[in-house]
Protein backbone atom coordinates (compact mmCIF):
# COMPACT_ATOMS: atom_id res chain seq x y z
CA UNK A 1 0.00 0.00 0.00
CA UNK A 2 1.35 3.34 -1.04
CA UNK A 3 1.17 6.69 0.67
CA UNK A 4 3.16 8.49 3.26
CA UNK A 5 0.81 7.37 6.02
CA UNK A 6 2.41 3.94 5.81
CA UNK A 7 5.47 5.30 7.64
CA UNK A 8 3.24 6.76 10.31
CA UNK A 9 1.40 3.49 10.95
CA UNK A 10 4.63 1.59 11.45
CA UNK A 11 6.05 4.24 13.79
CA UNK A 12 3.00 4.37 16.01
CA UNK A 13 2.72 0.60 16.12
CA UNK A 14 6.19 0.62 17.60
CA UNK A 15 5.68 3.52 20.02
CA UNK A 16 2.17 3.08 21.42
CA UNK A 17 2.37 2.49 25.17
CA UNK A 18 1.99 -1.14 26.13
CA UNK A 19 -0.51 -2.07 28.83
CA UNK A 20 -0.95 -5.84 29.41
CA UNK A 21 -4.57 -6.92 29.16
CA UNK A 22 -5.64 -3.49 27.91
CA UNK A 23 -7.92 -4.86 25.19
CA UNK A 24 -9.36 -7.49 27.51
CA UNK A 25 -10.44 -4.85 30.00
CA UNK A 26 -12.82 -3.33 27.49
CA UNK A 27 -11.29 0.12 27.96
CA UNK A 28 -10.59 0.80 24.30
CA UNK A 29 -13.34 1.56 21.76
CA UNK A 30 -14.03 -1.49 19.61
CA UNK A 31 -13.09 0.39 16.45
CA UNK A 32 -9.71 1.39 17.83
CA UNK A 33 -7.43 -0.90 15.86
CA UNK A 34 -4.17 0.95 15.51
CA UNK A 35 -2.28 -0.24 18.60
CA UNK A 36 -0.45 -3.53 18.27
CA UNK A 37 0.01 -3.48 22.04
CA UNK A 38 -3.75 -3.92 22.32
CA UNK A 39 -3.84 -6.62 19.66
CA UNK A 40 -1.17 -8.72 21.34
CA UNK A 41 -3.21 -8.92 24.55
CA UNK A 42 -5.62 -11.23 22.74
CA UNK A 43 -3.23 -12.63 20.11
CA UNK A 44 0.07 -13.31 21.91
CA UNK A 45 1.34 -15.57 19.17
CA UNK A 46 1.03 -12.88 16.51
CA UNK A 47 0.60 -15.40 13.71
CA UNK A 48 -3.07 -16.00 14.49
CA UNK A 49 -3.78 -12.28 14.21
CA UNK A 50 -1.96 -11.97 10.92
CA UNK A 51 -3.67 -15.03 9.46
CA UNK A 52 -7.35 -14.76 10.03
CA UNK A 53 -8.65 -12.12 12.46
CA UNK A 54 -10.78 -9.16 11.47
CA UNK A 55 -8.18 -6.83 12.94
CA UNK A 56 -5.43 -8.54 10.99
CA UNK A 57 -7.33 -8.04 7.74
CA UNK A 58 -7.64 -4.33 8.50
CA UNK A 59 -3.91 -4.11 9.23
CA UNK A 60 -3.05 -5.92 6.01
CA UNK A 61 -4.66 -3.18 3.93
CA UNK A 62 -1.45 -1.26 4.53
CA UNK A 63 1.04 -3.80 5.90
CA UNK A 64 2.31 -7.20 4.84
CA UNK A 65 1.53 -10.27 6.95
CA UNK A 66 5.25 -10.67 7.57
CA UNK A 67 5.52 -7.13 8.95
CA UNK A 68 2.49 -7.59 11.21
CA UNK A 69 3.84 -10.87 12.58
CA UNK A 70 7.27 -9.38 13.27
CA UNK A 71 5.81 -6.43 15.15
CA UNK A 72 3.54 -8.62 17.23
CA UNK A 73 6.34 -10.99 18.11
CA UNK A 74 8.49 -8.05 19.19
CA UNK A 75 5.69 -6.87 21.45
CA UNK A 76 5.20 -10.37 22.86
CA UNK A 77 8.89 -10.52 23.69
CA UNK A 78 8.70 -7.24 25.59
CA UNK A 79 10.72 -5.14 23.18
CA UNK A 80 8.44 -2.12 23.47
CA UNK A 81 7.13 -2.37 27.02
CA UNK A 82 9.31 0.35 28.51
CA UNK A 83 6.97 3.13 27.52
CA UNK A 84 4.99 5.50 29.66
CA UNK A 85 1.67 4.10 30.82
CA UNK A 86 -1.62 5.18 29.33
CA UNK A 87 -4.38 6.91 31.22
CA UNK A 88 -7.92 6.01 30.24
CA UNK A 89 -9.40 9.28 31.49
CA UNK A 90 -10.16 10.41 27.95
CA UNK A 91 -12.25 7.34 27.26
CA UNK A 92 -14.65 8.40 30.02
CA UNK A 93 -14.67 12.09 29.10
CA UNK A 94 -18.24 13.28 28.56
CA UNK A 95 -17.01 15.80 26.03
CA UNK A 96 -15.74 12.96 23.84
CA UNK A 97 -18.21 10.12 24.40
CA UNK A 98 -21.96 10.60 24.80
CA UNK A 99 -25.20 9.08 23.53
CA UNK A 100 -27.39 11.96 22.32
CA UNK A 101 -26.31 13.81 19.20
CA UNK A 102 -25.78 17.55 19.22
CA UNK A 103 -25.98 17.75 15.43
CA UNK A 104 -28.68 15.30 14.32
CA UNK A 105 -28.73 12.80 11.48
CA UNK A 106 -29.47 15.13 8.54
CA UNK A 107 -26.65 16.15 6.19
CA UNK A 108 -24.62 19.05 7.55
CA UNK A 109 -25.22 22.73 6.97
CA UNK A 110 -22.85 24.17 4.40
CA UNK A 111 -20.59 27.22 4.24
CA UNK A 112 -20.30 29.31 1.08
CA UNK A 113 -16.76 29.87 -0.20
CA UNK A 114 -16.39 32.81 -2.63
CA UNK A 115 -14.74 32.52 -6.02
CA UNK A 116 -11.18 33.73 -6.32
CA UNK A 117 -7.50 32.92 -6.16
CA UNK A 118 -5.71 31.42 -3.19
CA UNK A 119 -2.20 30.20 -2.41
CA UNK A 120 -1.90 26.41 -2.63
CA UNK A 121 0.99 24.23 -1.49
CA UNK A 122 4.32 25.21 0.03
CA UNK A 123 7.96 25.63 -0.97
CA UNK A 124 9.28 24.73 2.45
CA UNK A 125 8.71 21.02 2.91
CA UNK A 126 8.06 17.84 0.89
CA UNK A 127 8.44 17.80 -2.87
CA UNK A 128 4.84 16.81 -3.59
CA UNK A 129 3.57 19.82 -1.61
CA UNK A 130 5.15 22.32 -3.98
CA UNK A 131 5.80 24.47 -5.70
CA UNK A 132 3.53 26.99 -4.02
CA UNK A 133 1.21 28.39 -6.66
CA UNK A 134 -1.91 30.45 -7.22
CA UNK A 135 -5.14 28.60 -7.95
CA UNK A 136 -8.47 30.08 -9.01
CA UNK A 137 -11.50 28.29 -7.58
CA UNK A 138 -15.10 28.95 -8.52
CA UNK A 139 -17.57 29.69 -5.74
CA UNK A 140 -18.74 26.53 -3.94
CA UNK A 141 -20.17 25.28 -0.68
CA UNK A 142 -18.61 22.85 1.76
CA UNK A 143 -19.85 21.08 4.88
CA UNK A 144 -19.15 22.94 8.10
CA UNK A 145 -18.25 19.63 9.78
CA UNK A 146 -17.04 16.13 8.94
CA UNK A 147 -19.80 13.56 8.32
CA UNK A 148 -20.69 11.81 11.59
CA UNK A 149 -21.48 8.24 12.57
CA UNK A 150 -25.14 9.11 13.13
CA UNK A 151 -25.49 10.77 9.75
CA UNK A 152 -23.84 7.82 8.04
CA UNK A 153 -26.13 5.43 9.89
CA UNK A 154 -29.16 7.25 8.45
CA UNK A 155 -27.63 6.92 5.00
CA UNK A 156 -27.00 3.18 5.23
CA UNK A 157 -30.44 2.62 6.73
CA UNK A 158 -32.22 4.40 3.89
CA UNK A 159 -30.06 3.03 1.07
CA UNK A 160 -29.16 -0.44 2.42
CA UNK A 161 -25.53 0.47 1.74
CA UNK A 162 -22.95 -1.76 3.42
CA UNK A 163 -22.08 -0.57 6.92
CA UNK A 164 -18.50 0.27 8.00
CA UNK A 165 -16.58 -2.68 9.45
CA UNK A 166 -16.53 -1.24 12.99
CA UNK A 167 -20.33 -0.89 13.11
CA UNK A 168 -22.20 -3.68 14.93
CA UNK A 169 -25.77 -4.55 13.93
CA UNK A 170 -25.44 -1.70 11.45
CA UNK A 171 -24.89 0.93 14.10
CA UNK A 172 -21.87 2.90 15.29
CA UNK A 173 -19.80 2.20 18.41
CA UNK A 174 -21.47 3.16 21.66
CA UNK A 175 -21.19 6.82 22.68
CA UNK A 176 -19.57 7.86 19.39
CA UNK A 177 -22.70 9.36 17.88
CA UNK A 178 -21.05 12.64 16.80
CA UNK A 179 -17.59 11.28 16.01
CA UNK A 180 -16.67 11.44 12.33
CA UNK A 181 -17.50 8.23 10.52
CA UNK A 182 -14.42 6.15 9.69
CA UNK A 183 -13.68 2.90 7.82
CA UNK A 184 -15.15 4.46 4.70
CA UNK A 185 -13.54 4.06 1.30
CA UNK A 186 -13.58 6.74 -1.39
CA UNK A 187 -16.49 4.88 -2.97
CA UNK A 188 -18.45 4.96 0.30
CA UNK A 189 -17.80 8.68 0.78
CA UNK A 190 -18.68 9.48 -2.81
CA UNK A 191 -21.94 7.51 -2.58
CA UNK A 192 -22.95 9.26 0.65
CA UNK A 193 -22.36 12.70 -0.85
CA UNK A 194 -24.46 11.82 -3.90
CA UNK A 195 -27.24 10.57 -1.61
CA UNK A 196 -27.11 13.93 0.19
CA UNK A 197 -27.33 15.78 -3.17
CA UNK A 198 -23.74 16.88 -2.77
CA UNK A 199 -20.30 15.71 -3.96
CA UNK A 200 -16.79 15.31 -2.63
CA UNK A 201 -14.67 18.50 -2.72
CA UNK A 202 -11.66 18.79 -4.96
CA UNK A 203 -8.31 19.07 -3.21
CA UNK A 204 -8.15 22.69 -4.38
CA UNK A 205 -11.56 23.48 -2.91
CA UNK A 206 -10.69 21.75 0.32
CA UNK A 207 -7.43 23.65 0.76
CA UNK A 208 -9.00 27.02 -0.03
CA UNK A 209 -11.77 26.38 2.51
CA UNK A 210 -9.11 25.52 5.09
CA UNK A 211 -6.63 28.36 4.54
CA UNK A 212 -8.47 31.18 2.73
CA UNK A 213 -6.35 33.41 0.47
CA UNK A 214 -3.52 34.49 2.79
CA UNK A 215 -1.37 31.36 2.52
CA UNK A 216 -1.60 30.42 6.19
CA UNK A 217 -0.17 27.12 7.40
CA UNK A 218 -3.05 26.04 9.64
CA UNK A 219 -6.75 26.86 9.60
CA UNK A 220 -6.21 29.28 12.53
CA UNK A 221 -2.92 30.89 11.43
CA UNK A 222 0.75 30.20 10.85
CA UNK A 223 1.78 28.69 14.18
CA UNK A 224 0.86 25.24 15.44
CA UNK A 225 -1.33 25.42 18.57
CA UNK A 226 -1.75 22.09 20.32
CA UNK A 227 -5.18 22.91 21.78
CA UNK A 228 -6.73 23.81 18.42
CA UNK A 229 -7.08 20.37 16.83
CA UNK A 230 -7.28 16.64 17.47
CA UNK A 231 -3.73 15.68 16.60
CA UNK A 232 -1.30 13.00 17.86
CA UNK A 233 0.78 15.65 19.60
CA UNK A 234 -2.23 16.56 21.73
CA UNK A 235 -2.76 12.94 22.78
CA UNK A 236 0.93 12.58 23.56
CA UNK A 237 0.76 15.60 25.85
CA UNK A 238 -2.27 14.09 27.58
CA UNK A 239 -0.36 10.78 27.88
CA UNK A 240 -3.36 8.95 26.47
CA UNK A 241 -4.11 6.69 23.55
CA UNK A 242 -5.57 8.72 20.72
CA UNK A 243 -8.98 8.47 19.14
CA UNK A 244 -11.43 10.44 17.08
CA UNK A 245 -13.44 13.06 18.96
CA UNK A 246 -16.83 14.62 18.26
CA UNK A 247 -16.94 17.18 15.48
CA UNK A 248 -16.79 20.85 16.42
CA UNK A 249 -14.86 20.29 19.63
CA UNK A 250 -12.18 22.91 18.84
CA UNK A 251 -13.82 26.29 18.13
CA UNK A 252 -10.45 28.05 18.19
CA UNK A 253 -9.25 25.83 15.36
CA UNK A 254 -11.79 26.82 12.73
CA UNK A 255 -10.76 28.08 9.31
CA UNK A 256 -11.26 31.73 8.28
CA UNK A 257 -14.63 30.68 6.85
CA UNK A 258 -15.74 29.07 10.12
CA UNK A 259 -15.22 25.45 9.04
CA UNK A 260 -14.33 22.95 11.75
CA UNK A 261 -11.77 20.13 12.03
CA UNK A 262 -9.84 20.83 8.86
CA UNK A 263 -6.70 19.99 10.78
CA UNK A 264 -6.64 16.64 12.55
CA UNK A 265 -9.43 14.30 13.69
CA UNK A 266 -9.68 12.32 10.42
CA UNK A 267 -8.12 12.45 6.99
CA UNK A 268 -10.71 13.53 4.44
CA UNK A 269 -11.26 12.05 1.00
CA UNK A 270 -11.33 14.45 -1.94
CA UNK A 271 -12.32 13.92 -5.56
CA UNK A 272 -8.81 14.71 -6.86
CA UNK A 273 -6.25 12.32 -8.24
CA UNK A 274 -2.80 12.47 -6.70
CA UNK A 275 -0.89 14.41 -9.35
CA UNK A 276 2.09 16.81 -9.35
CA UNK A 277 1.42 20.51 -9.00
CA UNK A 278 2.15 22.80 -11.96
CA UNK A 279 5.88 23.41 -12.16
CA UNK A 280 6.83 20.39 -10.04
CA UNK A 281 9.82 18.80 -11.77
CA UNK A 282 10.38 15.96 -9.28
CA UNK A 283 8.71 12.90 -10.78
CA UNK A 284 7.07 10.14 -8.77
CA UNK A 285 5.77 6.73 -9.80
CA UNK A 286 2.76 7.42 -7.57
CA UNK A 287 1.49 10.37 -9.59
CA UNK A 288 -1.37 9.88 -12.01
CA UNK A 289 -4.88 8.48 -11.94
CA UNK A 290 -4.07 5.68 -9.54
CA UNK A 291 -4.36 7.19 -6.04
CA UNK A 292 -6.77 9.72 -4.56
CA UNK A 293 -5.65 12.72 -2.51
CA UNK A 294 -6.71 12.99 1.13
CA UNK A 295 -6.38 16.19 3.14
CA UNK A 296 -6.29 17.37 6.73
CA UNK A 297 -4.29 14.91 8.81
CA UNK A 298 -5.82 12.93 11.66
CA UNK A 299 -5.60 11.94 15.31
CA UNK A 300 -3.07 9.28 14.32
CA UNK A 301 -0.73 10.50 11.64
CA UNK A 302 2.10 12.61 12.93
CA UNK A 303 5.27 10.58 13.13
CA UNK A 304 6.42 11.12 9.56
CA UNK A 305 6.35 14.86 10.33
CA UNK A 306 7.73 14.65 13.90
CA UNK A 307 4.36 14.95 15.68
CA UNK A 308 1.69 17.48 14.97
CA UNK A 309 3.26 18.81 11.80
CA UNK A 310 0.97 16.85 9.50
CA UNK A 311 -1.67 19.34 10.59
CA UNK A 312 -0.76 22.01 7.96
CA UNK A 313 -3.44 22.55 5.36
CA UNK A 314 -1.00 22.06 2.47
CA UNK A 315 -0.27 18.49 3.59
CA UNK A 316 -1.69 15.70 1.44
CA UNK A 317 -1.79 11.93 1.51
CA UNK A 318 -2.58 9.48 -1.29
CA UNK A 319 -4.34 6.12 -1.22
CA UNK A 320 -6.28 3.78 -3.47
CA UNK A 321 -10.02 4.31 -3.56
CA UNK A 322 -10.78 1.02 -1.82
CA UNK A 323 -8.69 1.65 1.31
CA UNK A 324 -10.51 2.27 4.59
CA UNK A 325 -9.33 2.48 8.19
CA UNK A 326 -9.95 4.30 11.47
CA UNK A 327 -8.28 7.52 10.34
CA UNK A 328 -10.18 8.14 7.08
CA UNK A 329 -13.42 10.14 6.93
CA UNK A 330 -14.86 12.89 4.74
CA UNK A 331 -17.05 15.93 4.29
CA UNK A 332 -19.09 16.96 1.24
CA UNK A 333 -19.16 19.95 -1.06
CA UNK A 334 -21.56 21.41 -3.60
CA UNK A 335 -21.52 23.84 -6.50
CA UNK A 336 -22.63 27.31 -5.47
CA UNK A 337 -26.13 27.97 -6.86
Amino acid sequence: MMGRIRYTFIFLFLTFPYTPGFALQGKVPNDHLHSFSQCVACHPDGVDLANDSIIGKQCMQCHSKKRITLLLNDLKNGKYQNKKSTSNTSLNNKAYYYKNSKYGDSPHEMVAIPAGNFIMGTNDRLSDEGPQHQVFVNAFQIDKYEVTNLQYKKFITETKHRSPSHFRNRTYPERKVDHPVTFVSWHDANTYCKWANKRLPTAQEWEKAARSDDGRNYPWGNDFIISNANTPLRWEKLQQSGDTVPIGLFPNGVSPYGIHDMSGNVWEWTSSWYKPYPGNLIDSENYGERYITLKGGSWFDCSFYKCGISAPVYNRAFFAKKVKNDTFGFRCAKNYP
